[in-house]
């Protein structure tokens, strides 16, 4: 299992629920949660094998939400 993190622009729990199907359906996110108390809005992301950090900045974006490998 590998942990990554990303800088995101979701702020709020408005844009926790409205990226939650998508984190939760993409194929190999084992958890996930973002720190919005944290400037930089911090999304940890803890993976299965498979899952690369495009496919999770691919999927976010799709949402209309930023991600940046931290």
């Amino acid at each position: 299992m590998e942990t990554l993190k990303f800088k995101t622009n979701i702020k709020c729990g408005g844009c926790i629920a409205a990226v939650t199907p998508t984190l939760n359906t993409l194929d190999g996110v084992a958890k996930w949660d973002v720190d919005t108390a944290n400037p930089d809005k911090i999304l940890t992301v803890e993976l299965n094998e498979g899952l690369t950090a495009s496919e999770v900045i691919s999927a976010l974006k799709s949402k209309g939400y930023n991600a940046e490998k931290i």
